[in-house]
């Protein structure tokens, strides 16, 4: 199968970065095009990386020599790629814009970017979970006059650990009236450099600007439902959440309780629906997909991040300590890989969600 020719913009940096990882050898998919800023523009891709490359592996090969173009200007990626990867550090308007232009230009925009999450004909999706809101890009490519441009983008990291949890119970019938959740995130979602240490080390810091808000609100887009052109939220489940930051390189864990709207699960009918969930990525077989989206764990003192966060290629979600809660009806806890499936990889598996449905 010839694969098709994809670019990342914000090439350079750390999510950046970690696209170029992710898709070295990936079966349908081969990286051809690199931009990043003015300042890293024409040079080879090792050169304006050099001294600053944060993955655990080398550059891949193939990478290595690819000439950075800048990202702002999009007819540098023409007959370069048809498919784009966006992880600009840019100001929200001006990713906007940018994302915007790649997909009048025919590019199809897969983002890691908040820019166009609230924009109400782009689809935020977690492939296991509203796939079918890929269904809106016919509605968008119409509203803006675009031919084969389309933009999808994925949700903040901070929600991924609990989502398809949640799902996996609203989708076996359990209706939830609340979510309180505490979630401990990551040092590696703040970006490089990311907190100075000093503030980190014998510390956790208890506000992460936006996070809490994100945290909220997304979810509601992604349990939403598409009328007229549009997608609506959905404003039945009421969340209140607190993010903190705290001294783990890579692995959000998210603490919630949840009560139930009717009929309330048993324990391990709860844990069962965990262990059986699965979605189109599943049915699809596509390469970054989970073969299991869930991962339940027995152990009293499970999920941890340093031994959990890399299951299935470190795009499961780890789920633990279930019990009854004194407050609301059941509480747990969750985790998820922050820059895995919360970032470069799970933008991964959207395009090939898309490109199982024949959009790209």
């Amino acid at each position: 199968m010839e694969k098709i020719a994809v670019g990342v913009i914000g090439a350079t940096g750390m999510i950046g970065q970690n696209y170029i990882k992710l898709l070295d050898s990936h079966p349908w998919f081969e990286v051809s095009y690199v931009a990043a800023s003015p300042s890293s523009a024409n040079k080879r891709y090792e050169d304006a990386v050099a001294g600053r490359w944060h993955m655990e592996t080398p550059i891949p090969e193939r990478a290595r020599d690819l000439v950075v173009g800048d990202a702002n200007l999009i007819s540098q990626a023409k007959d370069k790629c048809r498919l784009v990867f966006s992880a600009v550090e840019m100001d929200k308007a001006s990713v906007k814009e940018l994302e915007l232009g790649y997909a009048a230009n025919g590019f199809a925009v897969v983002s890691n970017n908040s820019a166009h999450r609230h924009t109400d004909d782009v689809p935020m999706i977690i492939p296991e979970i509203n796939p079918d809101h890929l269904d809106i890009i016919a509605s968008q490519r119409e509203k803006r006059g675009w031919d084969s441009g389309l933009i999808a983008v994925k949700s903040n990291c901070s929600i991924q650990s609990y989502m398809a949890p949640l799902y996996a119970l609203l989708k076996a019938g359990y209706g939830i009236r609340k979510m309180i959740l505490t979630t401990l995130q990551a040092v590696s979602g703040a970006g490089y450099p990311g907190p100075a240490s000093i503030d980190l080390i014998d510390n956790i810091v208890p506000f992460i600007g936006g996070e809490e808000e994100k945290s909220e609100i997304e979810p509601l887009k992604i349990l939403g439902r598409i009328e007229n052109g549009v997608i609506v939220n959905d404003v039945s489940i009421a969340i209140s959440a607190h993010c903190n930051r705290v001294p783990v390189i890579h692995g959000h864990t998210a603490c919630v309780s949840l009560e139930f709207d009717g009929k309330k699960p048993e324990l391990d009918e709860i844990a069962a629906i965990w262990r059986d969930f699965s979605g189109v990525p599943q049915e699809l077989d596509l390469p970054f997909a989970p073969k299991q989206p869930i991962i339940v764990r027995e152990e009293k003192d499970r999920p941890q991040p340093r031994k959990d966060r890399d299951l299935d290629k470190a795009m499961a979600v780890s789920v633990g300590r279930l019990r009854k809660c004194n407050v609301f009806d059941i509480r747990f806890a969750a985790l998820h890989h922050n820059t895995v499936r919360g970032a470069a990889g799970g933008a991964i598996l959207t395009a090939e969600l898309l490109k199982a449905r024949n959009y790209i």
